[in-house]
């Protein structure tokens, strides 16, 4: 890709995201997990679980190439992005729980997504040329959470500030994240019919799955409709621009970049339809 893009434009892409994700955070978001344990643990074990299994039987089941195989496992392994407050609520979830899990889904990826991705290099004896070393996952975090206690501040010390603010972050990420798509596209348009048809079915299927298994497992076990809700849209709308970083900017592969980036397109369409779906199921309901 360009390298004024990789090196400036990405970095500086995610570094909105995640002081946006900021904007939304409170110290009492952390501590939500004491008030509502049995939401918080069963949406974290489907996104730290259950997401990885899948996204690996996918790889195996379609057979991906070993480099798009290795982007869909680091998708798989990325938190929950900033859109998901979004839909959430536009679809009657509980967005306080969002919050919750995305602020602990952050920080606890710090291990989960070097230890998810390297067992899957590892899996197509890809270490000699794609490796996550420790110390490129730590500037990676710092790029992530930096901006996310910044945005944290700003809103602990200038609440109004963060209110306004809010609405603009969260529209200028989604558009950030398109120009990503676009750029990955742009700078891979020799091969991405080819790649499309390698992960175009992965990724539909991954996020299909994703949507369904974050509101039906939490449902079954017990949680509210609300909740619910919050979970699906949290296990089902992952933060790409992570994704893409990491591939692009640690792992310096940008065809691992790929499965992130076709995924983003479905998830904002697959994610509308399912809510969609939802809201109508809790309207009949409550009817």
């Amino acid at each position: 890709m360009d390298s004024a893009l990789t090196t400036v434009g990405l970095p500086l892409a995610l570094g909105i995201i995640m002081f946006g994700l900021g904007l939304s955070l409170t110290l009492d978001d952390f501590r939500r997990v004491r008030e509502q344990p049995r939401a918080v643990v069963i949406a974290l074990a489907c996104q730290l679980l259950l997401l990885p299994a899948v996204a690996f039987g996918i790889v195996v089941a379609l057979d991906l190439p070993p480099l798009l195989g290795i982007g869909l496992m680091l998708l798989a392994a990325s938190p929950g992005g900033t859109s998901a407050n979004l839909f959430s609520h536009l679809f009657h979830g509980d967005v306080a729980l969002n919050v919750t899990l995305t602020a602990i889904n952050s920080v606890v990826a710090i291990v989960t997504l070097p230890l998810i991705t390297n067992l899957t290099i590892a899996h197509f004896d890809r270490q000699d040329s794609v490796d996550l070393q420790l110390g490129k996952v730590v500037e990676v975090f710092a790029v992530v959470l930096v901006p996310v206690v910044l945005g944290m501040l700003v809103r602990a010390r200038r609440p109004g500030v963060a209110e306004r603010a809010d609405k603009p972050v969260r529209v200028g990420s989604a558009v950030i994240l398109a120009v990503l798509v676009l750029g990955i596209i742009v700078d891979q348009r020799d091969k991405i019919g080819e790649y499309l048809g390698d992960v175009g079915v992965a990724t539909a299927l991954f996020c299909a799955i994703s949507l369904v298994v974050g509101y039906v497992v939490p449902k079954a076990l017990g949680v509210t409709e609300g909740q619910a809700i919050a979970s699906s849209m949290e296990i089902g709308v992952h933060n790409g621009t992570l994704a893409i970083y990491v591939a692009v900017e640690v792992l310096d592969v940008t065809e691992i970049s790929v499965p992130a980036a076709v995924y983003s397109v479905f998830m904002f369409v697959f994610a509308a339809v399912w809510g969609s779906i939802l809201s109508r199921r809790v309207s009949r309901v409550s009817a």
